[in-house]
């Protein structure tokens, strides 16, 4: 087993206390970013999204619309590119049965895709959801959540059942409501609470099976530094102390070693790691710039890939033996509420989002780690930010809903092939 460099941190424990921990950094088993409110952080569940996901990554940032009522959904074609060939090529697939901005996106044992909630036609929360079947490239309904939800995360469980946690849902009023998603039964069916009502959060599934719920931004509140852990075997919250930093529109990236990479989503570009073998927050040296509605996708080597944010093409990694950021290549873009997924070859999608100017964009971007440089992946079939990307067991890439940047919600959705290649 590897063994990084020793590292002293500043923990912050469940009662506020500030403690110092000095660890080593060791590889462990291999485990992938917490679900984000985009794309479900798509290494793992987003969001994330996700970001917002692995992430996906929570997609958000500061509170925005989509620009005004929704319109056509059929967006802006992008241009083509001209005779020179890149690898990978996009194709349509199937409709979503409804257009949506900031639905999660979850990649279910059976193979198939959850679609759930987002921002529908006269800005509603929506409550519905579809699934994705790779097999016959269609969308069909199955039941719908039991609150109309936005900006909230969908975690994969041990179980097979997908956990819905937060959100806002019409008028933006945060909940603290979550449910659980049953495969085999099609339905939706409420669970515990959390202790705090949250959305624009993270939510990473633990080795040990609990989900952990990080900051987000509450109506009463601001933004949030409080966490808690969601038990599936209890079906209950419990409070899991608090980041050094409040913060939304951050991501949260499991590490080989089982702890949690919290970045961004304040002004001053911190990070802080979740030790989840003790159960603390640790404060950890800063990116090299602030970022929201980035995305931290865990590579091969362990590392962690930091994209976007703002109006920066630049890029970071993280390394998690010397607890350091350093400056890694620049995209050819500006880019926030993208997407980034890790493919089969290790390499990294990156796909649409929003430009420096607010306008959605249709390019996409390969990171290849080993050569440490990006290069054009082609054009998606639409203009769209605030979408979501699953990657299949087949080794495509799912791009779902999101909008064109000008206020129109999509359904259209559209697979990336990477090994294709096209204009």
């Amino acid at each position: 087993m590897d063994k990084g460099h020793a590292g002293t941190l500043n923990a912050i424990g469940t009662g506020g206390e500030v403690a110092t921990v000095t660890r080593e950094g060791t590889a462990g088993a291999s485990g992938s970013a917490g679900a984000g409110g985009m794309g479900g952080s798509n290494g793992g569940s987003p969001s994330t999204m996700g970001g917002m996901g692995g992430g996906s990554a929570g997609v958000g940032g500061t509170m925005r619309t989509a620009g005004g009522a929704a319109g056509s959904t059929e967006g802006s074609r992008p241009p083509s590119s001209g005779g020179t060939s890149v690898q990978g090529l996009f194709t349509p697939t199937g409709r979503m049965t409804i257009a949506r901005w900031l639905p999660t996106a979850t990649l279910l044992p059976s193979g198939k895709v959850l679609i759930a909630g987002g921002l529908g036609y006269g800005n509603f929360a929506l409550a519905s959801a579809e699934l994705y079947d790779p097999v016959a490239g269609t969308f069909t309904a199955t039941g719908s959540m039991t609150v109309g939800r936005q900006y909230h995360t969908a975690t994969l469980l041990p179980s097979g059942k997908v956990l819905i946690v937060g959100g806002s849902g019409d008028h933006k009023v945060s909940l603290a409501r979550a449910e659980l998603y049953d495969p085999a039964a099609g339905t939706f069916a409420a669970t515990g609470s959390m202790t705090v009502a949250r959305q624009q959060h993270t939510a990473t599934l633990l080795p040990g099976g609990k989900v952990l719920v990080v900051g987000g931004y509450s109506d009463s509140g601001g933004d949030l530094s409080s966490a808690e852990l969601y038990d599936p075997a209890a079906g209950t919250f419990t409070p899991a102390g608090s980041t050094a930093v409040a913060r939304s529109d951050h991501t949260a990236t499991l590490l080989n070693n089982g702890d949690v990479l919290i970045t961004g989503g304040d002004i001053w570009g911190s990070a802080e790691l979740y030790i989840s073998g003790i159960g603390i927050f640790a404060a950890i040296d800063g990116m090299t710039t602030a970022r929201n509605q980035h995305t931290a996708t865990l590579l091969g080597s362990g590392k962690v890939l930091i994209v976007g944010g703002g109006n920066d093409s630049m890029t970071e990694l993280y390394d998690p033996a010397a607890q350091t950021f350093t400056s890694s290549a620049s995209m050819a873009a500006a880019r926030e509420l993208h997407t980034a997924t890790l493919l089969p070859s290790g390499k990294v999608l990156i796909a649409g989002g929003a430009d420096g100017n607010g306008d959605a964009l249709p390019s996409v971007e390969r990171f290849d780690p080993s050569a440490g440089t990006f290069t054009a992946g082609g054009s998606m079939t639409e203009v769209r930010e605030s979408h979501t990307a699953t990657l299949l067991g087949n080794g495509k890439v799912l791009i779902a809903g999101g909008d064109d940047g000008c206020g129109n919600y999509l359904a259209d959705a559209g697979l990336y092939d990477p090994e294709m290649s096209g204009n």
